[in-house]
């Protein structure tokens, strides 16, 4: 089965074309920071690759490019292709499953926008693209949230009136949840050959997604336990602009100090804090703050200690609520090749009992088409 699969975000659109048969991408493509000068246009077809530098200012437009550039390199007509994956970050309580978007699908996918203001209106306007470009085809909606469904209460509440999440639906919800659910699955079958089979049931894993967005998941047997983001992705440790856990006190008081408003202060919070907030601008990406670091930028230095402190002790954290740990999983951008992380991160874990540590490159999109051609 083909399942043509879109991953829209904020400022980019990955694809791929996936035989899910042989769980193989015929072809992938990004195009990158949409709507600046350095929009880059990447693709992938077997060992061929090409790199565009056009001008893209809309996911509408990112969508175009790519599916004249997947059509032009003659794998497969429109007629081969079974249905279309997209990921949508939100999903809230209602949808704990991937499911075919009809109008009505999609009219909830909009109400929950209020949840997800930086999220979904970009996975909206691929899903409308894609009506307009791919008349006919079964689209499949794959939730970031959909991974968290079976959280205890005691875990996804917050402590707060409880009619706030009867009226409301203030709880913890996650993200990154494709990605998790995707290297957890694959950590487990590296586990096999490891633990008996009578502990395989109850493998103790806590993935670390770690790029510019960061989130732990504790997860028991594949299923998801806890996790670091909440009600929306600013939850949880430092990232690359986002600030993660803070007193939520400090909203309205810099509110005042700054004089703007409430709304203006958690703009800020997601998009000059972080590593790049620390660092005094210098940079949201770990490789250079890391490279400013080792030349004695204290900037940078800080920047790097508070990030690997405060995922250490998310990772430690976890090991309480899983009673144990049996695997570390690291993915994304900085989990996938900063190795100096890796090792600081875990100098602060020595204390623990003997855990296997993987690194595993995640693949939301291969996940997706996977979980959509089950469906179909």
């Amino acid at each position: 089965m083909l399942i043509l699969v879109f991953n829209a975000g904020s400022s980019s659109l990955k694809c791929q074309l996936v035989d899910t048969k042989s769980g193989k991408a015929l072809f992938k493509s990004i195009v990158d920071r949409i709507g600046k000068k350095e929009c880059e246009f990447r693709m992938e077809v077997g060992k061929k690759t090409l790199s565009l530098h056009p001008k893209v200012k809309s996911i509408t437009e990112a969508m175009k490019i790519t599916t004249e550039m997947l059509f032009s390199q003659k794998i497969f007509g429109k007629e081969k292709i079974t249905g279309i994956g997209q990921r949508v970050v939100h999903g809230g309580e209602k949808y704990t499953e991937p499911c075919l978007i009809t109008p009505k699908v999609l009219k909830e996918i909009v109400r929950l926008s209020s949840l997800a203001p930086l999220h979904n209106p970009p996975n909206i306007e691929g899903i409308q693209a894609a009506q307009k470009m791919f008349k006919g085809l079964p689209q499949i909606a794959v939730f970031d949230t959909q991974y968290y469904k079976d959280l205890p209460i005691e875990t996804y509440l917050y402590p707060v009136p409880i009619e706030w999440y009867k009226h409301f639906g203030v709880r913890k919800y996650g993200f990154h949840g494709i990605s998790h659910e995707y290297v957890t699955q694959q950590a487990l079958k590296k586990m096999k050959g490891i633990l008996s089979f009578s502990k395989q049931k109850n493998v103790k894993i806590i993935s670390c997604h770690l790029g510019n967005g960061c989130s732990i998941t504790a997860s028991l047997g594949g299923k998801a336990v806890d996790t670091s983001m909440g009600f929306t992705p600013l939850e949880g440790i430092p990232m690359g602009t986002r600030s993660g856990s803070i007193d939520p006190a400090l909203v309205p008081y810099l509110a005042k100090k700054l004089k703007v408003t409430a709304e203006k202060v958690v703009d800020l919070l997601n998009k000059e804090s972080g590593l790049k907030g620390v660092s005094g601008g210098l940079s949201s990406d770990m490789r250079t703050i890391h490279i400013e670091a080792t030349k004695m930028n204290a900037a940078a230095q800080l920047a790097y200690m508070i990030f690997i402190d405060r995922t250490a002790k998310q990772i430690a954290a976890y090991t309480s609520v899983l009673r144990g740990l049996d695997a570390l999983v690291f993915t994304a951008g900085i989990g996938e090749n900063a190795t100096y992380a890796h090792k600081d991160i875990l100098s602060r874990l020595a204390h623990l009992n003997k855990f296997k540590t993987f690194i595993i490159p995640t693949n939301e999109e291969l996940h997706i088409a996977q979980l959509s051609a089950k469906l179909l």
